[in-house]
């Protein structure tokens, strides 16, 4: 009775075995492998690094010289540093991509400092996560590369990528510096921009680059290690020291609410200790109740 059920799960616990098998056999001969040596199973269940292949694996039919730099450790001031998740040295210039493996709704703006990510959780209910404004950190990864590379010529593009599992369902850009994709549309967006600028570094001039930025990937793991004890310790000093939270957009650019996505408007305090100063609050309310206080010298 149930021996062809058995028999059943056995042949599938064979067959996801074998499709792992040669699929660990294909990755074994990536530059991404060759580059981090991550076994297979390593990035297959981690998140971050399975979003960093990915980035990978959709440019790898991009036309062109090119070179592939991954988990890029970056010296900044203080003797800290900054992680670059892959860079892209190309005919047409350097790509650094920041790389988000999210699922469910993403709301955010380039001006706000936190992002929301909101996912269903059934009968209507949702769990909202704030997330680090990935358009600033690929600002802070851009200025650390220039620093370091120190060329004033070399032409660099930011590219923000997102999970095919992600719907991005609010994102405003005030510029065309930074673009916001979805995985799946990746390799459109980088051949556009080729089309558009043209060739701009030579095969040496990647060469060159590649040799004096491959030593930044091969941090050993307690370097990496203090990277990460770094990120948590200032993470839990933002938290354990919270201050409000100051708008910084142009007027003309209409504020989102990072928790439901609503219209954020500005009113007046009728009463209390703030009474007559000035807050943004949700549109929502009374169901969201999200405010933004105006620093003193708004």
């Amino acid at each position: 009775m149930y021996l062809f059920p058995l028999l059943f799960m056995m042949a599938m616990i064979v067959f996801i075995i074998v499709i792992i098998a040669v699929q660990n056999r294909q990755y074994k001969k990536t530059e991404y492998f060759e580059q981090t040596k991550y076994p297979y199973l390593r990035v297959l269940f981690n998140k971050g690094r399975l979003g960093e292949f990915y980035t990978y694996k959709y440019l790898k039919s991009l036309a062109g010289y090119k070179r592939y730099l991954f988990n890029l450790y970056l010296p900044k001031e203080n003797e800290e540093t900054t992680e670059i998740d892959v860079v892209l040295l190309h005919e047409s210039g350097i790509y650094v991509f920041e790389s988000k493996n999210y699922s469910g709704w993403i709301f955010g703006n380039e001006s706000q400092r936190y992002w929301m990510q909101t996912l269903p959780m059934g009968r209507g209910r949702s769990q909202k996560n704030k997330f680090f404004n990935p358009i600033m950190q690929n600002k802070g990864h851009l200025k650390w590369l220039q620093t370091f590379l120190a060329d004033q010529s070399l032409p660099f593009y930011s590219y923000i990528v997102f999970s095919d599992r992600c719907t991005l369902k609010k994102i405003t850009l005030t510029g065309d510096d930074h673009k916001v994709v979805k995985r799946c549309d990746l390799l459109s967006a980088v051949r556009q921009n080729v089309a558009k600028t043209g060739s701009r570094l030579s095969q040496e001039k990647i060469d060159d680059l590649f040799v004096r930025l491959y030593p930044l990937t091969q941090m050993d793991e307690a370097g990496k290690i203090a990277h990460i004890q770094t990120i948590q310790q200032k993470t839990e000093k933002r938290v354990s020291q919270p201050v409000p939270v100051v708008l910084e957009m142009p007027k003309t650019e209409e504020p989102i609410c990072p928790r439901c996505g609503g219209k954020l408007i500005l009113r007046t305090a009728k009463k209390g200790e703030r009474q007559g100063k000035q807050f943004f609050g949700c549109s929502n309310f009374p169901k969201c109740r999200y405010i933004e206080e105006l620093s003193d010298e708004s």
